[in-house]
């Protein structure tokens, strides 16, 4: 009687994963110190169990289809469950830990990232923080080179984002609702301020995050983006952007939460606009976080709560 075929191993789950990362099938196979044919073959083995095509094949390597993009994030639960496991029961090593964020410029983003790093218990662990364009975060998860992404909607964009998101297969899960504030140089007069009008900032120069390509307005990471400026700097990271708010006396529009250890020369001034901010974080529909992504995520509610704001659920 011969013996029915067996499914899907971990070892096919955990070749799939460092195909994924490495986008090339070879250089996996030298990762994992197999021959470049066995993994070829696992991968075409792979693909035939479960009926459908992950990666797409090229001269130049390899990519993820959409139904392998999903698959990933199921993989990769999976592994890091059948790690655990082993650390649990067999007495294993600490699994190696593994995360991506990509997210618009936010220094309680930085924090948090920074918590959770120290609090890993993992030997081994490889941790990526993107920060990035607009665009670009909502690229990178749903392709699933970052698996959670931090990023702001309001009234103005809202329909736009929203859209995206659900074209990609993304939801937005909101974490709080912030009043729009903004960042100065402690040598700033308007530092001094409880408050700050438009009016106030009209001699100043407003500084922007560049949006690339993606250049549009729904895209902006600052509200009122749509508002003409007579003196206008973009700028493509954060550190710069506050070294011309020290040496320019500019300014940007922000959440207000900032972290005095990173940031030590910036303030933040309410800006009285009839405004709200919305920040939240994005995620694929049909894959679950792992684990590591729900500690950066309350690594993220602790920082935020810390400032006094009130967290959405």
């Amino acid at each position: 009687m011969s013996r029915p075929p067996m499914g899907i191993t971990l070892k096919h789950l955990q070749y799939f994963i460092e195909v994924a990362a490495e986008g090339s099938i070879s250089a996996a196979a030298d990762l994992l110190f197999v021959s470049q044919p066995t993994m070829s073959a696992a991968m075409r083995d792979l693909e035939k169990k479960i009926g459908r095509d992950l990666l797409l094949r090229t001269a130049r390597g390899v990519s993820l289809t959409t139904d392998g993009i999903e698959f990933l994030g199921y993989a990769r639960q999976v592994v890091e469950q059948a790690a655990l496991l082993e650390q649990r029961y067999l007495g294993a090593a600490p699994s190696r830990r593994l995360l991506g964020v990509s997210t618009q410029h936010y220094s309680f983003a930085v924090d948090a990232f920074v918590r959770m790093v120290r609090a890993t218990d993992a030997d081994e662990y490889e941790f990526s923080l993107r920060e990035t364009r607009t665009f670009d975060i909502i690229e990178d998860v749903r392709t699933l080179r970052s698996e959670l992404g931090i990023l702001f909607r309001n009234e103005f964009n809202r329909n736009v984002i929203g859209k995206l998101l659900r074209d990609s297969g993304l939801a937005f899960h909101t974490l709080f609702v912030a009043a729009p504030h903004v960042f100065v140089s402690r040598r700033n007069p308007l530092s001094l301020q409880r408050s700050v009008s438009l009016e106030d900032l009209s001699s100043l120069p407003r500084l922007t995050f560049d949006q690339g390509a993606n250049n549009s307005f729904y895209f902006a990471e600052e509200i009122l983006s749509t508002l003409s400026s007579s003196r206008e700097i973009r700028v493509s990271d954060r550190a710069t952007i506050f070294n011309l708010m020290i040496g320019l006396n500019g300014y940007t529009i922000s959440t207000g939460i900032i972290s005095d250890d990173l940031d030590p020369e910036i303030v933040a001034v309410a800006l009285d606009v009839d405004e709200q901010i919305e920040i939240g974080w994005i995620g694929r529909t049909a894959v679950p976080l792992t684990d590591q992504a729900q500690r950066y995520l309350t690594e993220l509610r602790q920082v935020v709560a810390g400032f006094g704001v009130s967290l959405v659920g």
